[in-house]
């Protein structure tokens, strides 16, 4: 089975195509420049460039696949969660190949596809697993029973991970997004120099990062001669320290019950940060588990984890009706 996939919850516009164990192609055209004067993602301005850019990156991935669009078996496209100006390009596009084809359709929960990517990259993954998700969008910590059973744990009750680190990039005076250049700054400095909060220390799962980032304006604001590298390592410290907090809560969770944790995995745009990926090494190494590391290129939001989604939902579900619609605001306890 060859399946097409597009995904277009936010800014990336990205199609993959997915045979039966291997990835044959993976597009994805970034709008970061068209958002980075503005801070942020615009959604009308993300609808427009996604209009704009479909059909070319679907045309690129059949080329790089070297198949033709009637050799696609099932489409699929990101339902949810995301912003609905562009959740609609997506899902509009996947249901009208499908419908133009006469072939099955899936629509795919965005936050279950960054869980089953894991599928995609390592071999033998063994359930159950618990997943750290972090992007700009969303922070929650997940346990992944098997591919369709996830019971959240919890998750931000403000701002999302990578949501504090543009907020905090932008205090810093750094561009957009502000995660990759924080992390590097971060580098260079003194995770230690100052005593940034951990909150929420008494929750076991939840996390808040908005309290964070008002330490780190009143710490820019009362300490002017600060170094830019020690701000940034003290605040990314900050950060990490409270989502392996979490994440351990998560193993610790598991490892009371018959079925102790057999791997654990990391998701998301943040997936990227270099200091969370080693502390999740460190993490996993002492449960003696395995640590699934995304590739960086499979953090941020693409295609390629969308197949991986819509494979499983095909095999356990089936298709779903070309008449349902998006759904922006979609909880993954709702799967």
């Amino acid at each position: 089975m060859k399946i097409l996939a597009i995904e277009t919850s936010c800014d990336e516009t990205a199609a993959a195509i997915l045979g039966d164990s291997e990835l044959l192609s993976s597009v994805v055209s970034s709008q970061m420049e068209s958002h980075e004067k503005y801070g942020g993602v615009v959604p009308e301005l993300a609808g427009r460039h996604h209009v704009e850019m479909i059909n070319n990156v679907v045309k690129n991935a059949c080329e790089k696949a070297n198949i033709t669009i009637d050799e696609i078996d099932l489409f699929a496209g990101t339902r949810g969660p995301g912003l609905a100006a562009a959740l609609l390009v997506g899902t509009t596009s996947a249901k009208s190949y499908a419908f133009a084809m006469g072939k099955p359709f899936v629509g795919v929960h965005h936050h279950e596809a960054h869980l089953l990517s894991v599928l995609m990259e390592h071999e033998n993954v063994e359930f159950p697993f618990v997943s750290l998700l972090v992007s700009g969008g969303h922070t929650m910590i997940v346990i992944v029973d098997e591919p369709g059973s996830y019971r959240v744990l919890g998750g931000t009750i403000d701002d999302a991970a990578g949501e504090a680190y543009d907020k905090v990039a932008r205090l810093i005076g750094l561009g957009y997004p502000g995660g990759p250049l924080i992390d590097k700054l971060a580098e260079e400095g003194n995770p230690k120099a100052f005593n940034l909060p951990r909150p929420m220390k008494k929750d076991p799962f939840n996390t808040s990062f908005s309290g964070l980032k008002t330490a780190v304006k009143h710490l820019i604001r009362d300490n002017p001669q600060a170094r830019k590298e020690d701000i940034c390592a003290s605040f990314q410290a900050a950060v990490v320290d409270s989502l392996i907090e979490k994440t351990k809560a998560a193993l610790e969770l598991l490892s009371k019950e018959s079925n102790s944790a057999k791997s654990l995995t990391i998701g998301g745009g943040v997936a990227a940060n270099s200091y969370l990926r080693e502390r999740t090494i460190q993490l996993a190494n002492e449960y003696s588990i395995r640590a699934l590391i995304p590739d960086r290129s499979m953090c941020t939001d693409n295609a390629a984890m969308i197949a991986v989604a819509a494979q499983v939902h095909y095999k356990k579900r089936g298709a779903d009706s070309l008449d349902v619609g998006i759904k922006p605001n979609w909880p993954l306890s709702d799967l």
